[in-house]
């Protein structure tokens, strides 16, 4: 099994001491615990990642309750919707550092919602159009380091709860850095500049909260990105199970 470096282990540890965390970990494990082996287990836990968010509400609820009833906070709902998000993001981490100790996913692949950790993210992330900057929408990195520990490839990861808001926003800067990156009428005309060292993918994932990865508009939008993932325990013939994170990121990566 994989040992986790320092940075990984202290990730790990703040994920599973988050008070908002402690449900839906528990709810991944006892799901894990279900499986015929835990390597299993914590691969088909990416597709259970809706069912621990919205089995976890009303323990989170309480916890806001708490929190208000401290002073700590003014506005229960829009304290939800951050814990949500953060949520998204942290079981992620947690089921992909899992994954990583098992040998599901390979040791010199990494992820982080913390971009200044990634090599060179700077360069490959940001676009110049006419002297201003474009930059990703993006809330988690996964990465792989060469022998050097220089940046060897990447992924750029989108996460949304809900598609209702800003569904458009998240596949433009992909748009743009497709301009970008070939000689075209349309990088000459505003002035588009990007030079990477190395050329992101960027990818996607949802948890479909609202069941609205069907409309056509947001059936239309996945296309754009080179992989979409959903994390619900639902087959589609348009977007990819969470689970299959591991095999496509071993893959490209």
């Amino acid at each position: 099994m994989y040992q986790l470096n320092k940075e990984e282990q202290k990730t790990l540890d703040i994920i599973t001491n988050s008070l908002y965390m402690i449900e839906p970990i528990r709810l991944i494990e006892v799901f894990v615990n279900t499986q015929t082996d835990d390597k299993l287990g914590y691969l088909n836990a990416f597709d259970e990642i809706y069912f621990a968010l919205t089995n976890s509400k009303s323990k989170v609820d309480k916890y806001l309750a708490q929190r208000k009833l401290a002073g700590e906070i003014k506005d229960e709902k829009q304290a939800l919707k951050s814990i949500v998000g953060n949520s998204f993001s942290q079981i992620i981490v947690f089921i992909f550092l899992k994954n990583k100790i098992l040998g599901n996913i390979r040791e010199d692949i990494f992820i982080t919602s913390q971009k200044s950790k990634v090599p060179s993210f700077e360069d490959i992330s940001t676009i110049n159009v006419d002297g201003e900057t474009q930059k990703p929408d993006c809330d988690l990195v996964i990465y792989s380091l060469d022998n050097d520990k220089k940046l060897k490839k990447c992924i750029i990861l989108s996460l949304k709860t809900s598609l209702r808001e800003r569904a458009g926003q998240t596949y433009k800067w992909k748009l743009l850095m497709e301009i970008a990156s070939f000689d075209n009428y349309i990088k000459e005309k505003y002035n588009i500049i990007y030079n990477p060292s190395v050329v992101p993918l960027v990818c996607f994932a949802t948890v479909n909260f609202y069941d609205e990865i069907n409309q056509p508009q947001q059936k239309g939008m996945f296309k754009f990105f080179d992989k979409t993932f959903i994390a619900k325990n639902i087959d589609t013939d348009f977007i990819a199970r969470m689970s299959s994170l591991p095999a496509y990121i071993n893959e490209v990566l």
